[in-house]
């Protein structure tokens, strides 16, 4: 595929998209983690700035339609910590297992998310990525490896993190306290060769993202998507436990 524009149309908080129903905001919401009081303002800015049907993305992020004054929900969402970077909001594409921590998984790869996502924020060269750029963290489970996301890793049993690049394990073994810097350099190799691609995908040729990795397994496995959602009562191993729902259509509304 060859782009004809070298930055995307993809929405931010602050690159706003202009539909038919006014301006659209998307919230990135790295690792799909937000607090009780976030989402609480999330709700707020939706019912006073835009359309209370609030929208879940295929990537754990929210949208805001109808938006009325887009400076009046930046300052809201900055308030609120949704807004820590207005040079990499786009940036900040990070999907990871969503039980991970409190149930199944090899590893808890909550901390991983918290660590790339202030890794990305850090790193000039980064804000240049395109907003269709994302990043995954599967905890061993397999169910975010199969998104086809353009880097991530994923946890193994021996201790080890796979590098994986459009959803294909390279064969390259990481230690899990590498991951992250990893990461961060695939990105940035990325942004210098990337011409006009919004994906890896769209490279001809993505062997300068590996520049210095050794293979030392098989290359090419792929994880098949999920297709079953963690709906539900789930045990964790606190022997609390969590409850899974799913939203019809992706939408929630702010008074719910």
């Amino acid at each position: 595929m060859t782009r004809t524009r070298e930055q995307d149309a993809c929405p931010g908080a602050l690159t706003v998209h202009r539909a038919a129903d006014g301006a659209l905001v998307r919230i990135r919401l790295p690792g799909g983690m937000i607090t009780s009081a976030q989402i609480a303002a999330l709700a707020e800015i939706a019912e006073q700035f835009g359309s209370p049907a609030m929208e879940l993305t295929s990537r754990g992020n929210v949208q805001i339609r109808a938006v009325t004054d887009t400076d009046a929900v930046a300052a809201a969402l900055t308030e609120a910590g949704l807004l820590p970077s207005p040079t990499h909001e786009r940036a900040r594409n990070i999907v990871a297992s969503p039980l991970s921590g409190r149930s199944g998984g090899v590893i808890d790869i909550r901390p991983l998310v918290t660590d790339l996502d202030r890794a990305i924020q850090a790193d000039p060269a980064l804000a240049g990525l395109p907003g269709r750029f994302w990043f995954s963290l599967d905890d061993g489970r397999g169910d975010v490896s199969g998104i086809d996301a353009d880097a991530g890793v994923h946890a193994r049993d021996d201790g080890t993190c796979a590098l994986l690049l459009a959803g294909r394990d390279t064969g390259v073994r990481l230690d899990t306290g590498d991951a992250v810097a990893t990461l961060i350099e695939v990105a940035r190799r990325f942004v210098a060769v990337r011409g006009k691609a919004w994906r890896i995908t769209e490279l001809d040729d993505h062997s300068a993202l590996l520049d210095g990795l050794t293979a030392t397994a098989p290359t090419g496995a792929t994880w098949p998507p999920t297709v079953e959602p963690p709906v539900g009562w789930i045990e964790q191993r606190d022997a609390h436990v969590t409850l899974g729902a799913g939203l019809p259509l992706g939408v929630l509304q702010a008074r719910v």
